[in-house]
């Protein structure tokens, strides 16, 4: 207890201490034992926010960085891959804004839904899936999250209540208040995600779900991820007001740094306490995205390659993570073995997403009717198919 109390005097906001006090000082500390961090205070509407002081471990940042690491190089080797011509229409990245998905899982289950918008590789990634269901997804292929079907904006796993990325702007928000409706009604003790950027922040919507889920008290966190533009659009010409956690009118709401991902961690485990107990809540993520809004935006007309190059050296969330390991005594060989094996994971299953099948033809009209008996579809050819329906996909 008194190593615990000692550590929490000793690490500040960076959560850094000097690598000879810290060495020092770890020597007898295990790898599961809780120390605190301090992140940047919260900013709150209509409710009392969170004190800033993170309980974490190195098992727990461990995790976190291992995960943030696999996401990081897994939208690089898609980036790769569109380049190559492997992935065809749109695709949207998610380097720069892992720690936001990050600390929302650290403070979930798999029994809580999660509904997001197309920017949904990572999404899928930290529900469970693997990096050869994404890879095999964006290039079509039957191996993937959805069967090669739905491609880059519709990743899925309904077993870890993952519900989706949705290519329409924002009409994901009034499903997740749907799912926490359903949550609800049956009496489970869970929440909904809610997730949209700040593009998607000024859809009508977006407005009506918040009536709705205020009205009925829904367990839902609506998690606006503010990356500042929609688009090549930013935020303070898009919106009068751009301090979204705010702009729920009566729902409260949190501004949290998203680059953070303890900070994410923290704010969430708060929401949804506060979610179960009373309702709907608001959370601003302020995070940033390196890539254009998708691969045919180079993503530097509307913002300066300096602001890139700034926001990557001073708030990059992976590196964040793997300064606090060092600082805290942990070994870089074996951050670096980490590395090692996670960039083989993801080179082995590019490699066996590209030798993958596609998905043969009759899956197109599979699954679309749950009771197909005596119905027709129409193909583009103009001869007609029957339906059929299997959702396990096994023949």
């Amino acid at each position: 207890m008194a190593l615990r109390s000692a550590s929490t005097q000793l690490l500040g906001r960076a959560g850094l201490l000097p690598a000879a006090v810290c060495n020092a000082f770890h020597r007898c500390m295990s790898t599961s034992d809780k120390f605190s961090v301090e992140v940047l205070p919260f900013k709150a509407h209509r409710i009392e926010p969170p004190n800033n002081v993170v309980e974490t471990s190195i098992d727990e940042l461990v995790g976190m960085y291992e995960l943030m690491y696999k996401m990081r190089r897994m939208e690089i080797a898609a980036d790769m891959m569109y380049k190559a011509k492997l992935i065809r229409g749109f695709c949207h990245l998610y380097d720069g804004q892992e720690a936001v998905m990050t600390g929302i899982e650290a403070a979930l289950t798999k029994e809580d839904a999660v509904i997001t918008s197309y920017r949904d590789h990572c999404q899928h990634l930290s529900r469970g899936g693997t990096v050869k269901e994404v890879m095999a997804e964006l290039m079509g292929k039957r191996d993937g999250a959805s069967k090669g079907l739905g491609g880059s904006m519709h990743m899925y796993n309904r077993q870890a209540n993952f519900y989706g990325g949705n290519g329409i702007v924002g009409a994901q928000i009034p499903l997740g208040a749907g799912l926490a409706f359903a949550l609800k009604y049956q009496k489970k003790p869970n929440v909904a995600i809610a997730m949209y950027g700040d593009g998607a922040a000024n859809q009508g919507q977006k407005y009506e779900a918040l009536n709705m889920a205020g009205l009925w008290n829904l367990p839902v966190i609506f998690v606006c991820e503010n990356n500042h533009y929609g688009m090549g659009t930013a935020e303070w010409r898009a919106a009068k007001s751009s301090t979204f956690y705010t702009r729920g009118d009566y729902i409260p709401g949190l501004k949290v740094d998203g680059m953070d991902v303890l900070a994410v961690k923290k704010s969430m485990e708060f929401a949804k306490a506060y979610a179960l107990e009373h309702g709907p809540i608001i959370m601003e993520m302020d995070t940033y995205r390196y890539h254009g809004h998708s691969m045919s935006d180079p993503g530097s007309t509307y913002r300066t390659r300096d602001e890139i190059s700034t926001m990557r050296q001073e708030r990059d969330p992976v590196e964040r993570v793997r300064k606090l390991l060092l600082a805290k005594g942990y070994d870089a060989a074996a951050i670096k073995a980490m590395e090692k094996s996670v960039k083989k994971e993801v080179d082995t299953a590019v490699e066996e997403s590209k030798a993958a099948a596609i998905p043969p033809n009759e899956w197109l009209w599979r699954n679309v009717y749950v009771a197909p008996a005596n119905m027709d579809m129409r193909t583009v050819e103009g001869t007609y198919v029957q339906p059929t329906y299997d959702p396990t996909y096994s023949s």
